[in-house]
């Protein structure tokens, strides 16, 4: 996909504008919802290259972990109600757009981390949900704001909310739409760090490069294990751990971990 640098601070900003992707060396991808005028809202034609973008992720093996954030000191406010580029078609053929990113998300078998400034809202919120790990700044505000739009929860939110704060809770914050705080959010588990404007960049950035320097065979399997616990019995679960050992025993990662340690060097993983 091509990587579009231009400003976009309107309504009208095309896909390629408003959907920014940048690596770094390492494999670091940052992907920047680039709508700063609507706090990054997401038009009906930007879910499909947001998809796209995923999945060229995926497919990409120099890419090691994506780190999703928004500009303009907000997250993401979620669809854009008011956008300009109204979708003609049925809201159901829409929505499968919106179900696709959400999928590619969900399947990204790479690290995922979202950085919270601001508002994350409605399929904003879900966005970060949808990732491996969210970290926030300390004025960053959550919300399930859907119920106050006469809207049902997207972007899986029905399926995310339940595992991370339980049934009764995500009942609450679905039904009511109430706004968190990002201390709040960190509280009931949906948020891993909470922190001041100056330590966000840095915090991330050192973790987005740690996780671009792991071993990425086995990364990718603890992350499709975990996701995959909750319709596994116990005894299916350690058979996965078994399989997944396996393959890391086999691999040339491992070796170079084990040689890394015995040579009291930092190892050199390529995902071979």
């Amino acid at each position: 996909m091509t990587q579009a640098n231009a400003e976009a601070t309107s309504n009208q900003s095309t896909p390629g504008e408003a959907l920014q992707v940048t690596r770094a060396e390492n494999g670091v991808v940052t992907l920047t919802l680039n709508r700063p005028g609507v706090k990054n809202a997401i038009t009906g034609s930007m879910w499909e290259p947001l998809r796209q973008i995923f999945q060229e992720i995926r497919e990409t093996e120099s890419d090691r972990v994506l780190v999703i954030t928004g500009a303009g000191g907000e997250f993401c406010a979620g669809a854009d109600l008011g956008e300009g580029d109204k979708v003609a078609a049925h809201p159901l053929n829409s929505m499968h757009d919106v179900n696709a990113a959400a999928l590619a998300l969900h399947t990204l078998p790479k690290p995922t981390l979202a950085k919270v400034r601001g508002h994350a809202v409605g399929a904003g919120m879900n966005l970060a949900l949808g990732c491996d790990l969210i970290v926030a700044e300390e004025n960053a505000r959550f919300s399930e704001i859907f119920a106050r739009r006469a809207l049902s929860v997207d972007f899986g939110g029905t399926w995310l909310l339940p595992r991370l704060v339980g049934m009764h809770k995500a009942k609450e914050l679905a039904l009511l739409g109430d706004i968190l705080s990002a201390r709040e959010a960190a509280e009931l588990g949906l948020v891993n760090r909470v922190l001041s404007e100056d330590e966000l960049d840095p915090f991330v950035k050192d973790w987005a490069d740690r996780l671009a320097g792991g071993p990425p065979l086995a990364l990718q399997m603890t992350k499709r294990m975990l996701l995959n616990s909750s319709s596994l019995s116990f005894s299916e679960a350690l058979d996965a751990e078994a399989w997944a050992q396996t393959v890391n025993f086999g691999s040339q990662d491992t070796l170079e971990g084990v040689k890394a340690f015995m040579e009291k060097r930092p190892p050199q993983f390529r995902g071979r």
